[in-house]
């Protein structure tokens, strides 16, 4: 059978996780890949393991003093890697290079073949910023991938879609300026949550003023709140244009995730995914990249990307 998806999996990416007992648990991956093995989309996929990505790789966006943070902090193996969320542990930096090396597995994937399509599980750290680590998130794969697309392979524009509970500010800050980056973030309102940010009036800056969407969800929001407000997604990534669209398909936004207050169900993440591949059909020969992002309920993440990667296949 002709493989119609790419799935990027394995102990590698398994071991981003953080120990005694933290929402963001190494256990993540098996249990999605549990429920993946019962749909009948898992022989249609292509699977690969990740490689560690190289310094210069993950130097794309980030700053050469935060990446020798992370190397001393994995070496000692204790503190933490930002205010408090995100504690340091032997070997830290290699997990979190595989899940770059992951990501950039999936982009060559996509842009060099054999699939146009991929899915990452354990990946879309969205709050990482350039010299920092945020929220769980060690280094941003996300804006990784997306100067990786401009600088290996010449694309200009490139979408990146946001469903995840929390705001994805490390990608949005860092691409405010950028016209040749849309942003579209669909969130819970940050005057509840983590970490805080994203606005409806937040639409970038400078040259980039009026290119981004925000749109902050009130707790509680369910399938259909998402999917009028997931309209107005459509609508934008549309007039973008892009020759590539990112996805991070955090599954902390269904009813149930012991840290977040919205109530979506699997088929929230179903339908985004297949209208952005709708999209990435009309504008970019199919180059749709999805990533996990968050979800610290099991059986919601592991039911939301299952739907995500069914969608794509």
């Amino acid at each position: 059978m002709q493989p119609t998806a790419l799935l990027i999996w394995g102990a590698e990416i398994a071991a981003y996780g953080f120990p005694a007992g933290h929402p963001f648990g190494p256990d993540r991956h098996d249990a999605f890949i549990r429920e993946l093995e019962r749909s009948p989309c898992w022989p249609r996929l292509e699977r690969r393991a990740a490689r560690p990505a190289t310094r210069e790789e993950i130097e794309y966006f980030h700053t050469p003093a935060h990446v020798d943070r992370v190397i001393a902090a994995s070496r000692a193996g204790h503190g933490f890697l930002d205010a408090g969320d995100s504690p340091a542990f032997a070997g830290v930096y290699e997990a979190a290079a595989n899940v770059v090396g992951g990501t950039l597995t999936a982009l060559s994937g996509i842009l060099e073949g054999p699939v146009p399509r991929a899915f990452i599980p354990i990946a879309g750290l969205h709050h990482a910023g350039r010299d920092r680590a945020a929220g769980f998130c060690v280094f941003n794969d996300c804006g990784i991938a997306i100067e990786a697309a401009r600088r290996r392979y010449g694309l200009t524009r490139v979408a990146y879609v946001d469903i995840d509970a929390h705001h994805g500010d490390g990608v949005f800050y860092s691409f405010e300026d950028d016209p040749d980056v849309a942003d579209a973030d669909v969130h819970e309102d940050g005057r509840h949550l983590y970490p805080g940010t994203g606005d409806r009036g937040e639409t970038g800056r400078g040259p980039a003023a009026g290119t981004k969407l925000n749109l902050p969800m009130p707790p509680g929001a369910g399938d259909s709140e998402f999917r009028a407000a997931f309209e107005e997604v459509e609508a934008y990534v549309d007039a973008h244009r892009p020759e590539l669209i990112l996805f991070q398909c955090g599954a902390d936004s269904l009813a149930g995730d012991p840290i977040t207050h919205l109530a979506y169900t699997e088929a929230a993440h179903a339908h985004a995914a297949s209208r952005l591949r709708a999209l990435a059909d009309r504008h970019c020969a199919g180059r749709l990249l999805a990533m996990g992002g968050g979800g610290y309920n099991r059986s919601n993440l592991a039911r939301a990307w299952t739907r995500v990667v069914e969608a794509l296949t």
